[in-house]
């Protein structure tokens, strides 16, 4: 289980997708931006690659004992593994081949995404078509089934890169939609019920306690249930700092004080003018100073990330974005007040 204590601190990373679909060029950049103890490199993802690539098939190709293949409606279950799963195994043995390379001796924190159970239950369809979500035994099944798909993952991560000390990311950007019961059938003429919160939060907790060092959310999505992520053993969470609403001060709050890190997300995750990085960071000054917590604590307490994936970006933008997370995060450090 997540461990707030083992987190490590640090000052900058990115979300986890990439622009293109070249593997030693994603890792390359990701290495060279955090791994020179600014902040924490991560297994870069390319869904321009094609499916396979995307947030769905990837972590599909994961799973234990159930297949997937895409059908005109989405990614569907199937009885045996096809050219969809080959593909998406193939592309990401591509980018673990690709990091190792980058991170011969390295020795730090590093990084691996997949989607979480729920965002994964809502995308995913059972043989008949609807999305698991409308299927409380099947999700079950699937958070079962992510649970050892990922053990075996993140075994293979730490074989490659022995001296790294692995953080999970579970992406959920569909959460909120699930615990609201905003997810829209097949058919998007009615929306699955939603999901008792204490049933939400068991699954998370099931996939979570597959690691033994941290694990934190991401999700770029309006009204993330901080509180529900802290309940769950997640050691943190990534967001979208300018959806943040006084509504999420107390959470926040609370959790900061108990050890919670932040991930916030303020430099813009496609093609824009970038500000200087005093200025991306002034917003989080002002919530911080807001929240009444002591400025010494900030600079532990979150770390700056681009706003959401990069995927949507420019090469050239992706790495500028990045590079200017590290130079935030150093004026947040430097001037936390």
């Amino acid at each position: 289980m997540s461990d707030t204590d083992d987190f490590p601190t640090l000052r900058a990373t990115g979300i986890g997708s990439m622009p293109g679909g070249d593997a030693r060029e994603a890792a390359r950049t990701v290495t060279g931006t955090f791994a020179g103890g600014e902040g924490m490199p991560y297994l870069p993802e390319l869904p321009a690659r094609g499916p396979g690539a995307d947030m769905t098939g990837r972590t599909a190709g994961l799973l234990a004992d159930l297949h997937a293949q895409l059908e005109p409606s989405g990614w569907r279950i199937a009885d045996r593994p096809g050219r969809d799963m080959r593909r998406a195994v193939s592309w990401l043995r591509e980018d673990l081949d690709a990091l190792e390379e980058y991170t011969q001796g390295y020795e730090g924190p590093l990084k691996v995404q997949a989607t979480g159970p729920w965002t994964l239950a809502a995308a995913l369809q059972t043989r008949g078509g609807e999305a698991f979500l409308g299927d409380a035994g099947a999700c079950r099944d699937l958070a079962a089934s992510l649970a050892e798909g990922l053990r075996g993952h993140l075994a293979e991560l730490r074989r490659r890169v022995p001296g790294a000390r692995l953080v999970l990311q579970l992406d959920e950007p569909s959460l909120t939609a699930v615990l609201t019961g905003t997810v829209r059938t097949a058919s998007g003429y009615r929306t699955y019920r939603a999901v008792d919160r204490q049933v939400v939060e068991s699954a998370l907790r099931e996939v979570a306690a597959v690691h033994d060092g941290p694990v934190v959310a991401h999700s770029c999505a309006p009204s993330v249930p901080f509180a529900l992520l802290r309940r769950a053993g997640f050691a943190g969470a990534s967001f979208d700092f300018s959806l943040l609403t006084e509504g999420d001060d107390e959470a926040l709050g609370e959790g900061v004080e108990a050890g919670f890190r932040l991930l916030a997300g303020v430099v813009p995750g496609t093609d824009t003018a970038l500000s200087d990085p005093a200025g991306s960071v002034m917003g989080v000054r002002t919530w911080w100073r807001r929240l009444g917590l002591n400025p010494g604590l900030l600079p532990e307490a979150v770390a700056i990330t681009p706003s959401c994936g990069l995927a949507g970006a420019s090469p050239g933008y992706a790495r500028a974005a990045l590079a200017h997370c590290v130079r935030a995060a150093n004026s947040l450090a430097d001037n936390p007040e």
